[in-house]
């Protein structure tokens, strides 16, 4: 198993009290897994990527991540997680904006040191692959949503992670360019057996996956198989 998610709780606490943003969540994907997480607002959804993504710590559980318990990391543990393991893709893209779309691909590379050739290379196939080739030295202003949204899932490609967390992707686009997003991740999880962690509003996008999860109230109430 890849990503083991066991027994999850995160516990906001301030001085109205308690908030259990996640109760207990057991989650398990393979390798080649794609699993979307669907749920009203406040269910959850963004505290379990969260949490999986190492950007925050569980109150109780563990995750296990292609092998590497998260409960035994520190600080630097989690670094190196995030840039070795981890690609994420969010709503806003999180582009900068005073780099082309290429230097922005490539910049993720930067702290594995990857040689400079062997980085532009890649992040030039990436963009080929993803149909936003001719648009490497373009500058974010200077792109549709869905073309930014294509070069920000590039940018989470370049290091060739074993899971992709994708946080509401589809957000800010029109049904159209989240279809073709949702194709995308789907590609994405075929062609190169990457794990996929979706989290979304859109039913549509969700179907793109492999199983759906259905979020409520910090619990996991059901799963739906989509594709055997």
């Amino acid at each position: 198993m890849m990503l083991k998610i066991r027994e999850l709780w995160k516990v906001y606490r301030s001085r109205a009290g308690e908030y259990p943003a996640l109760r207990g969540v057991n989650l398990e994907l393979e390798r080649n897994d794609f699993v979307a997480v669907v749920g009203p607002s406040g269910s959850g959804k963004t505290t379990l990527l969260n949490l999986v993504g190492a950007l925050d710590k569980p109150t109780q559980g563990d995750i296990i991540l292609d092998g590497v318990s998260y409960s035994n990391l520190d600080r630097k543990g989690f670094n190196k997680l995030r840039r070795e393991k981890i690609g994420f893709i969010f709503q806003t893209y999180n582009l900068l904006s005073a780099l082309t779309a290429l230097e922005n691909v490539e910049m993720a590379a930067i702290p594995n040191k990857t040689d400079p050739r062997t980085r532009r290379k890649k992040a030039l196939d990436l963009l080929e692959k993803l149909g936003v080739a001719d648009k490497a030295n373009k500058k974010p202003t200077e792109l549709s949503g869905g073309e930014q949204q294509r070069v920000a899932i590039a940018r989470a490609l370049i290091n060739d992670p074993a899971l992709i967390l994708a946080d509401e992707p589809t957000g800010n686009l029109d049904s159209k360019n989240a279809t073709k997003v949702g194709e995308l991740l789907r590609e994405v999880n075929e062609s190169s057996e990457k794990a996929v962690l979706l989290v979304t509003h859109n039913l549509e996008v969700a179907r793109y996956a492999d199983r759906i999860a259905y979020m409520r109230d910090g619990v996991i109430e059901k799963v739906e198989v989509v594709r055997e």
